[in-house]
């Protein structure tokens, strides 16, 4: 998540002398539904794909016809933007009036927010859906890369990357970061990943990580706690040798998934990566890659996560923004999210939780011929300690822009 500029612009709104009432209390959802009926909420979230957007605007039309919300899409390149926005407003004491009603969010955003007291809460174990989630049995609900989530946020999006490759073009695709150099360097130019720190870009040099070194039990704590250069030496080995047989010689990154998939879709490349398992399914019914593309996963696992909803601490209209969130969580929100002609981002719900009518939702829905079956998936690797993240983007920007 999902650079830097609002292509939404929310005006300020000017504080007022009087304090606001209460914050609603999620334990009495009725009156959380009475209370959010009527109100604007304002969400912050990553615009970088048009399915995501057009899902969202779907969004918008179910809440105004079931709950009377008006849901305004504030459409962001980067989540440290609404971040950055509500930190802002703590700075100059806006504690009442913040512009920012929900976020999407995870990993090194949501550590930032915790850390600085920025979110409302706890709440999201309250919401009516979220048992759907079965949490005593789904560890990955309750911790947001190792952080726990502490009922500040609410799931909603499963993801994991895998890549995918043209079988018209490639007779045997690579089962690991080490074959896939071998096999860039057999077939130079015909792979590239998204450009660090977007997100895609982001999990491929963690996959790589993880993937590379002998001992992956420090990613998981803060980076400061390890040697920072030993225990990536491994990776950067790895880019160097990989970067000179990428498209384009590594000299240039596309920007996002959407890049990733036209140049697949041009012939350009013939080996891409999503963090969407239905990802290459839906771009193919949608006529932007051929049909004989598929997905595939490396031996060693592959890196998933959740995506969550929080709402920041000074949220306007917190009622509102708890309503569309936990609607967001429901099975008909789930499974149109999850159908790949539409999105293809996959469930957070338990289907052995639902009732026969609403596993039914799910097991319509056609996941296309490039979508992996769940059992061919392998192994889920849970993305490190958020501090990596950073970590890893800065050392990446200095070694390899404007080189």
């Amino acid at each position: 998540m999902p650079n830097r500029m609002l292509a939404v612009t929310v005006p300020l709104v000017l504080l007022l002398a009087s304090p606001l009432h209460a914050d609603p209390d999620p334990g009495d959802w009725e009156a959380v539904l009475d209370e959010a009926r009527g109100q604007t909420v304002y969400w912050y979230a990553w615009a970088g794909e048009e399915r995501t957007n057009d899902y969202i605007q779907w969004t918008s039309r179910q809440v105004a016809d079931q709950f009377d919300i008006e849901l305004v899409h504030v459409k962001i390149g980067d989540t440290g933007e609404a971040v950055s926005r509500v930190l802002a407003e703590k700075q100059a004491g806006n504690h009442e009036r913040g512009n920012v009603d929900l976020i999407w969010i995870n990993g090194e955003n949501f550590a930032t927010m915790k850390a600085n007291d920025l979110l409302f809460g706890p709440w999201s174990e309250q919401a009516p859906h979220y048992p759907l989630t079965d949490p005593d049995n789904t560890p990955a609900v309750r911790y947001d890369w190792t952080i726990p989530v502490d009922g500040l946020e609410l799931p909603w999006s499963n993801s994991q990357v895998v890549f995918y490759y043209d079988t018209a073009l490639v007779d045997e695709h690579p089962r690991s970061m080490s074959e896939l150099l071998d096999w860039a360097r057999e077939n130079s130019g015909h792979f590239t990943y998204a450009r660090v720190p977007n997100f895609l870009g982001n999990a491929f040099i963690t996959q790589a990580l993880l993937e590379l070194a002998d001992d992956t039990e420090a990613f998981y704590a803060p980076v400061e706690d390890a040697d920072f250069e030993a225990a990536t030496a491994p990776l950067w080995d790895f880019l160097d040798a990989l970067h000179p047989h990428l498209w384009r010689s590594g000299r240039a990154f596309p920007a996002n998934s959407a890049e990733l998939r036209r140049l697949m879709g041009d012939g350009e490349i013939s080996i891409g990566l999503s963090f969407s398992t239905t990802e290459a399914s839906g771009a193919i019914a949608n006529f932007e890659l051929p049909d004989s593309v598929r997905s595939y996963v490396h031996d060693h696992g592959m890196i998933g996560n959740m995506s969550f909803l929080a709402i920041p601490y000074n949220a306007q209209h917190k009622a509102g923004a708890m309503v569309v969130a936990d609607y967001l969580l429901s099975p008909e929100a789930q499974a149109e999210k999850q159908d790949p002609v539409v999105w293809g981002s996959n469930t957070v719900l338990s289907l052995d939780t639902l009732s026969e009518e609403d596993r039914a939702r799910f097991q319509d829905i056609d996941l296309g011929i490039a979508t992996l079956a769940p059992d061919e998936l392998g192994t889920v690797l849970g993305q490190p300690h958020p501090s990596w993240i950073d970590a890893l983007e800065a050392a990446w920007q200095a070694r390899y822009v404007g080189n």
